[in-house]
């Protein structure tokens, strides 16, 4: 291992993360209900400008009055570049009691946007005199965000986790999309002809790189790595195969954008039964070596050995924290 040591963020479930309209007040309970991860409620992309102020007292209102239970909440603020900015993080800080959990910061380009809205918080927190410290989550969705993106994810002490915002980056990139985090059908490889002259057409992962990068920065400054949204919710398949993508490259989490993709989410980047079997199954091995005096030990015909005690650890400790939770 490097001397250089990582600190993970703070350990919280984030499978699912439910996008929740700030001025659709009738669905705080149900977000509250649900058995979504975390829940954050938006003041940005879901929220028509004439309607910020109005939407901002509604979930002022809801830190107050609904029972959000053990969910983790958080607040989509709006973006660097907006004047409503600043009064959504004083107001939701100094009116909004102790409940709210994070802030989700969008469109981050640079680590100073970071660095402001960390300023803001700290100042209105030491104003109220706030005894639970707020986290922040920041979204990627800009070309400018993906450049920075190291030094975005380690702008703040206050960081939890990274977001994909795939939508806003495909426009960022000026990306030929047709649906929101879903494939592409020109984005393909055409393979060599077989005996018959016949060609198969095997469609790539136009997101790959961009979420794989932002597993490695996040990873990297002990942030969890989330993946953003899939757009066509009357596609379950389709969401599935997304959010299985985000899980293999090291992806915590995906949103749900609609109440049916919370159970998808949970499912998905829930960790296998059988993979958590297997994990128990090399701890014990492992701790048996480790009393016989030996580094490394062969299970069901493979090598075991410390990289794969770290592997199984994070992994029941996953599958351990869900049973706590119960879902």
């Amino acid at each position: 291992m490097s001397f250089t040591v990582v600190e993970p963020c703070t350990p919280r479930l984030n499978r699912s993360e439910l996008a929740v309209p700030g001025s659709s007040p009738n669905l705080f309970e149900k977000a509250a209900r649900s058995a979504a991860d975390v829940v954050f409620l938006d003041l940005e992309d879901a929220v028509a400008p004439d309607r910020k102020a109005e939407a901002r007292a509604n979930i002022i209102r809801a830190l107050h009055d609904v029972d959000w239970g053990d969910k983790v909440l958080s607040v989509r603020i709006n973006g660097l570049d907006t004047h409503y900015m600043y009064r959504d993080v004083i107001d939701v800080i100094e009116q909004g009691g102790e409940r709210l959990d994070l802030i989700m910061i969008p469109k981050v380009g640079t680590a100073a946007d970071i660095y402001a809205v960390d300023m803001l918080v700290t100042q209105a927190e030491a104003a109220v005199g706030r005894t639970k410290r707020i986290g922040l989550e920041a979204i990627i969705e800009t070309a400018l965000g993906m450049a920075n993106i190291d030094a975005i994810a380690a702008a703040s002490k206050r960081l939890e986790s990274l977001h994909f915002g795939v939508a806003d980056y495909a426009a960022s990139t000026r990306a030929r999309t047709t649906m929101i985090g879903g494939p592409h059908p020109d984005y393909g490889v055409l393979g060599f002809p077989d005996e018959a002259g016949k060609r198969d057409y095997v469609l790539g992962d136009v997101w790959h790189y961009a979420v794989a990068r932002m597993v490695v920065a996040a990873r990297a400054h002990g942030l969890r790595p989330v993946d953003g949204p899939f757009g066509d919710f009357s596609d379950p398949d389709g969401f599935k195969a997304a959010a299985h993508r985000a899980a293999v490259l090291g992806c915590e989490g995906k949103w749900a954008i609609h109440p049916s993709q919370i159970a998808l989410a949970n499912e998905v980047m829930g960790p296998p039964e059988v993979e958590v079997e297997r994990s128990r199954n090399i701890l014990a091995a492992m701790a048996e070596a480790e009393r016989e005096g030996r580094g490394a030990v062969s299970l069901d015909g493979r090598l075991i050995d410390y990289a794969s005690i770290r592997q199984a650890e994070a992994l029941v400790a996953k599958a351990d924290q869900i049973a706590a939770k119960g879902t």
